[in-house]
């Protein structure tokens, strides 16, 4: 069962968080946490697939290539993207700097960054911070890291869950940020994942990466692609329980809460999206297959007109309709189905007279649920996403330097 449990990467074994204020933002909020393992662990992790990918994510992939990782340092307030060689230097400097506080090696340093686009780091208030955050390693220090890690957010993303694996108790823990330019692949979203199960790394990556694809990456709140996600996750092997190596019923076990764990944070993070009042359960069911599947609800998701529809508490169907037609994906109008809740919409080529006092009740819930069957085939998926709200603008409108 997976929990809102403010433990979030320290309920695990052998894991220490920590989160400070180092002056990297103007708010003078927190805004540097470091995560540590107490022993090495082996590491995984996805990335953006922004071409203009920011300094730490060139940085970071080369750490999850070697298979091993024991910290992550991450800041927000300054994404330290598009600055060039100097950015790469001062993400680089970062490892270091944390190695050097640490005692580890900085090719197992993960660094992460959050914020303003084409802004360098303040690399004194980064090497000040680091040293107080170690300082302050504690089991019991997820929760300040997690404050440290967000910017637009309205609260903090932790979950935990708790499984067996050969009579042994296997921990899971996680904490998220992201609240705008979300859109996979993956989002303006940083999520680090911190397990005390015995697995080895190929298994690990394994898992991770199928898990995104049907997770992370089918979130959308604007359309956006960041240029710093990264979903990165730890596994210490403190847990005891006998090594997952192949694709057997343990590896199903770790499997199965990996993937509602990071199901869940990623409904989060849609939930939580800039300006948010609704949060968008999008289903798009018979399509061709998964990519089908997710373009048309992705087109869905990404529709401006769509989002404003329901922050309007506007029942227009045709809005819906229009951007899976638009999304490329193979459809025929005559079978396709459209459903706002229990409420059928739109059948056989034409809209149906429903109850308008019932529907503007569905409308005027938070949580609300877009079915879409195409009817071309028998592959099923699912989007989450929000609406568009003036709060949005207002947000974006005065988010600079």
């Amino acid at each position: 069962m997976i929990k809102e449990n403010k433990s979030g990467v320290t309920f695990p074994k052998g894991f220490k968080a920590a989160g400070v204020k180092a002056g990297i933002k103007k708010s003078g909020n927190p805004d540097l946490a470091v995560i540590i393992s107490e022993t090495d662990a082996v590491a995984a992790g996805t990335f953006t697939q922004n071409k203009v990918a920011a300094a730490p994510v060139y940085v970071s992939k080369k750490v999850i290539s070697t298979g091993t990782a024991t910290a992550i340092v991450t800041n927000s307030g300054c994404a330290n993207a598009c600055t060039g060689q100097q950015g790469l230097n001062d993400a680089n400097k970062t490892t270091q700097i944390a190695a050097r506080e640490l005692n580890i090696n900085p090719n197992d340093v993960i660094v992460a960054s959050t914020g303003v686009i084409g802004v360098t780091l303040p690399m004194e208030k980064i090497e000040s911070g680091i040293k107080n955050a170690v300082a302050a390693l504690s089991s019991t220090g997820s929760e300040s890291a997690a404050n440290a890690i967000i910017t637009t957010d309205t609260y903090i993303k932790s979950l935990t869950t708790t499984i067996e694996i050969n009579g042994k108790e296997v921990r899971i823990g996680a904490i998220a940020k992201g609240a705008g330019m979300i859109q996979p692949n993956m989002a303006t979203m940083l999520c680090f994942i911190t397990t005390d199960a015995n697995i080895d790394q190929v298994r690990l990556q394994l898992a991770l990466s199928s898990i995104v694809e049907k997770s992370f990456n089918m979130i959308s709140v604007d359309g956006d692609m960041s240029t710093n996600d990264m979903v990165v996750i730890l596994a210490n092997g403190q847990a005891g329980n006998d090594k997952i190596i192949k694709n057997d019923e343990n590896f199903q076990l770790f499997y199965n809460a990996l993937s509602e764990l990071c199901t869940q944070m990623a409904q989060k993070v849609a939930a939580d999206g800039e300006g948010a009042t609704k949060f968008i359960t999008i289903n798009i069911h018979n399509a061709k297959n998964f990519k089908e599947a997710k373009k048309a609800g992705m087109s869905v998701a990404n529709s401006p007109l769509v989002k404003t529809a329901f922050f309007g508490e506007d029942p227009n169907w045709g809005r819906v309709l229009c951007a899976v037609g638009y999304s490329g994906v193979d459809i025929d109008p005559d079978k396709t189905t459209v459903k706002f809740g229990n409420i059928l919409i739109y059948a056989n080529g034409t809209g149906i007279q429903f109850d308008k006092e019932k529907l503007h009740k569905v409308m005027s819930e938070h949580d609300i649920t877009i079915d879409i069957d195409i009817n071309m085939g028998k592959t099923n998926a699912t989007v989450w996403s929000c609406d568009l709200s003036y709060e949005y603008v207002k947000i974006n409108g005065e988010y600079h330097t």
